[in-house]
């Protein structure tokens, strides 16, 4: 669906793509966190807020008529490093489980905090649907 960047000789990366080419109509997501649709928390579990937020990207990629084969880009925010690092493997599993096996380009970073004391997870993304 989107043409997969890989410069030649460079080891290719696992999980993530390190860039993406597309055409057609674009779909942005802003930061989603590990909440429900009522901006209630149901867990302080990394990979379940982890989860959590993926469900949230894909509902708002569906309502802009996207899916996550759609998916160009996403950025990572969270709160600690360690945890990440210590959780990928459930991390994986619950990207495979919404996300499917599209890995667009990503960027991951550490911040200070995020806007909800909760969260420990924020994710944005950019989706490209074909003409």
């Amino acid at each position: 669906m989107h043409d997969i960047l890989q410069p030649e000789g460079w080891a290719k990366p696992i999980g993530y793509s390190n860039g993406v080419a597309a055409r057609g109509r674009q779909v942005y997501v802003g930061g989603q966190i590990g909440w429900n649709g009522q901006c209630q928390f149901e867990t302080d579990d990394f990979v379940e807020q982890v989860r959590q937020t993926l469900k949230n990207v894909v509902a708002v990629l569906a309502a802009g008529g996207a899916g996550p084969e759609h998916v160009t880009t996403m950025t990572w925010y969270f709160t600690d490093k360690a945890e990440y690092l210590a959780n990928l493997k459930g991390i994986g599993q619950a990207y495979r489980e919404i996300m499917g096996r599209n890995f667009p380009a990503m960027a991951a970073m550490q911040v200070t905090a995020l806007i909800e004391d909760r969260a420990k997870i924020e994710i944005q993304a950019i989706a490209v649907v074909p003409e």
